[in-house]
């Protein structure tokens, strides 16, 4: 793929990238919930699940190398470890949550913001 600049990505282009390289590591069940109309915390929540802590850790790094090479997005913080089983990759415009897939269900992601409209994962 080019180069793009970030500039070009547009907050719904950047979330299905981080579902296309969180699902290059293998990552679970991932969603993409539109919180433009309900919440200013980020215009899209990117939620998937992993197997294992080594893989939280893996589908973490996947996205920010896969952002920083292709279009030049570093992350504005990333919270959490692989062995809170919960790690949080914030873009800005996107927030990317990857959970154990024994704790998503735990935070209940999907349930707080069910009034945020799901988008088709490409």
């Amino acid at each position: 793929m080019p180069q793009t600049s970030s500039a070009s990505l547009t907050g719904l282009e950047l979330a299905h990238r981080c579902v296309q390289f969180a699902q290059d590591k293998k990552a679970l069940d991932p969603i993409i919930l539109d919180l433009q109309k309900v919440s200013t915390i980020a215009d899209y929540l990117v939620i998937c699940s992993a197997q294992s802590e080594p893989q939280l850790k893996a589908i973490a790094n996947g996205v920010e190398k896969g952002l920083k090479d292709e279009f030049g997005r570093y992350p504005l913080a990333v919270d959490g470890f692989p062995t809170s089983q919960w790690i949080v990759v914030d873009y800005g415009d996107v927030m990317f949550h990857i959970f154990h897939e024994q704790k998503r269900g735990v935070y209940a992601l999907e349930d707080l913001w069910s009034d945020a409209p799901q988008v088709p994962i490409l």
